[in-house]
């Protein structure tokens, strides 16, 4: 958004970054789609500048029913990302010995990010991962300021702040008022009375940003194990990369006959097969404005592009470009001048003589010419042409 408003008139916005926690068992379309909503938000509003996004399943340890091991969790998690430049996967949850805690999630990711953007090299930062991890914002460093990271989250998360034992008080206070809350609630519910129905909301409602979804997507995790186990097709419902891996490893007891082998090409793949179209494009119109192309031996006379391979029929209109042998274009010049004898014939009649014993064409006679399918021109004059009628009249 033209660098969000060239920085809203120069004026430096305050950087954060989404992270969303959950099970992601599998991830669908709307766990990433929040990510883009809330970021669009964000723009339009001009009050921040989003430079990355987190996504961090949680540990095997969580127990969830219709959990997959981390290891696949976080495979399916790249595969749906491949498509994005700015949201990565954080494996730090599922390594650790055990299940941990949001609030225990958002400061590690918090203290990481404090210590590289203040820290000139890794070996002067702070604790033992001295290493630099794929989930950290590349644009982290281009500027010293503070990076606040916000919890992304749906409705249902922030509801379940009011579920007895669910939460501990202290961990919901950290969280809002350290970290920050991005809801992003559906049409139609009621995220504003929630939170003004909670004390404890209501005093860091500043911390609290919520976001209606204008397009409503009801697809779950749930809704697709469901599915997946009764040998029903979720082909379209989530990323097809996804479902492949799905079927490979036999995940989530899947029973499904829909999910079809395939390979998503590489950016590079689709960059080649853009310009070979391109050039099969041009390559169709030059063949299309020069006969001369055309191979004298092929007997049907069907031009065929050289680069067919990497398209199909779909890429355009015309695959093949059928140039007949009787081409207008392809027939002899019947050019002539004033001084040409083949044409004198064609020129007197044109200029009111005459080629046969019959009267001459006076002025201002009508002439008719015709040029049949084989590229013969043929010119009659008016006793001809009435002559013509008549035979047809006998037919």
């Amino acid at each position: 958004m033209s660098a969000i408003l060239e920085e809203t008139s120069n004026r430096l916005l305050p950087r954060i970054v989404l992270i969303a926690c959950g099970s992601f068992s599998p991830p669908t379309p709307m766990h990433l789609r929040m990510f883009e909503i809330a970021k669009d938000h964000f723009e339009m509003q001009g009050t921040h500048k989003v430079i990355g996004g987190i996504v961090s399943p949680t540990h095997d340890a969580y127990g969830k029913k219709g959990l997959a091991p981390g290891k696949h969790r976080c495979a399916m998690v790249k595969l749906a990302l491949q498509s994005s430049s700015w949201i990565r996967l954080s494996e730090w949850e599922t390594m650790q010995d055990g299940w941990s805690r949001t609030q225990t999630v958002l400061q590690y990711h918090q203290n990481f990010m404090n210590n590289y953007i203040n820290s000139p090299d890794l070996d002067n930062m702070n604790g033992t991962d001295k290493h630099i991890p794929g989930w950290l914002p590349p644009v982290l460093r281009e500027r010293r300021d503070p990076v606040q990271l916000r919890l992304l989250c749906g409705a249902d998360l922030l509801e379940s702040f009011a579920v007895p034992g669910l939460w501990a008080e202290d961990d919901i206070e950290d969280i809002i008022s350290n970290h920050g809350l991005v809801v992003i609630s559906r049409s139609g519910s009621d995220a504003e009375k929630f939170v003004f129905e909670s004390d404890i909301l209501t005093k860091y409602q500043r911390n609290i940003t919520l976001v209606t979804n204008w397009v409503s997507n009801e697809v779950s995790s749930t809704m697709i194990r469901r599915l997946l186990s009764r040998g029903q097709s979720a082909k379209y419902l989530i990323d097809d990369l996804v479902l492949e891996y799905i079927k490979r490893f036999g995940l989530f007891q899947s029973k499904t006959k829909y999910i079809t082998s395939l390979t998503r090409p590489p950016k590079q793949n689709f960059l080649n097969i853009a310009y070979n179209n391109h050039q099969t494009n041009m390559q169709t119109s030059s063949n299309e404005t020069t006969p001369s192309d055309v191979d004298d031996d092929d007997d049907d006379g069907d031009v065929v592009t050289n680069k067919e391979e990497y398209m199909d029929e779909t890429d355009f209109s015309t695959a093949k470009i059928i140039m007949p042998r009787n081409n207008l274009d392809n027939r002899k010049p019947n050019v002539f001048c004033c001084g040409d004898s083949k044409g004198s014939g064609v020129i007197n009649k044109l200029l009111g003589g005459h080629t046969t014993k019959k009267k001459p064409s006076g002025p201002g006679q009508a002439v008719q010419v015709v040029t049949n399918e084989y590229g013969v021109t043929e010119i009659f004059d008016e006793d001809e042409m009435q002559s013509k009628k008549f035979k047809m009249a006998d037919v």
